[in-house]
């Protein structure tokens, strides 16, 4: 008994590719193309969902036989993918002009002449701490006078030896002068030492020395 299919979407899908269907009767593929190609349930809109509905168990069992049997087809594959666009990295002085905010505040005095920055007596006399606290805010102050691990203070190397004081102003210019330390060279320089002569001094002494009875 044939099965005879009701006038719908899959119906019209078959009419349109009925001679493509023919001409590809052995089954080969080289007469398709992705647009008339029946792949996955989502091609066929509501068919499959009033195929139940209308108790149409043959069309509904014909458009399942006829979809893709490769899952990788299947619709729950082909979702489309959400693209994430990587925020752009923006420097330190970017983001604090985005947010206007002050500059930031150095960590030491660049020149002798930033001192003058400090010069808030009047301020504090005044009991002005509001103005004071403004200027620190729009102006940030550097939070300190030197930024060098390496400083020693002078009263502290005014209570070492002179050997340290010494090392310490060649370490210094090292510094200065972007050297190794390996090329400083130490305060007294290594004797000279001939090690063959005096053995050949004890040598002597032990043969012209008297014998001990």
């Amino acid at each position: 008994m044939a099965v005879e299919l009701s006038q719908s979407p899959l119906a019209s899908y078959l009419n349109q590719n009925s001679d493509l269907l023919n001409e590809n009767s052995e089954n080969s593929a080289d007469g398709y193309s992705i647009s008339n190609a029946l792949l996955h349930e989502l091609q066929l809109g509501e068919q499959l969902n009033e195929s139940v509905v209308q108790t149409r168990r043959a069309d509904f069992s014909l458009m399942l036989a006829m979809l893709a049997d490769d899952v990788r087809e299947q619709s729950q594959f082909i979702l489309p993918k959400t693209h994430f666009n990587e925020p752009a990295k923006l420097t330190e002085n970017e983001l604090r002009k985005q947010f206007s905010l002050p500059n930031k505040a150095a960590l030491s005095l660049e020149t002798p002449n930033d001192v003058q920055q400090f010069n808030q007596a009047s301020l504090i006399e005044d009991n002005d701490l509001a103005t004071l606290h403004l200027s620190n805010v729009l102006n940030p102050k550097p939070l300190a006078f030197r930024d060098d691990k390496h400083h020693v203070e002078m009263t502290v190397m005014q209570n070492t030896s002179i050997s340290c004081q010494l090392k310490h102003q060649q370490a210094l210019t090292a510094r200065l002068n972007e050297s190794d330390r390996a090329d400083i060279e130490p305060l007294t320089k290594p004797l000279s030492f001939n090690a063959k002569a005096w053995l050949d001094g004890i040598q002597q002494s032990i043969v012209k020395a008297p014998l001990i009875n």
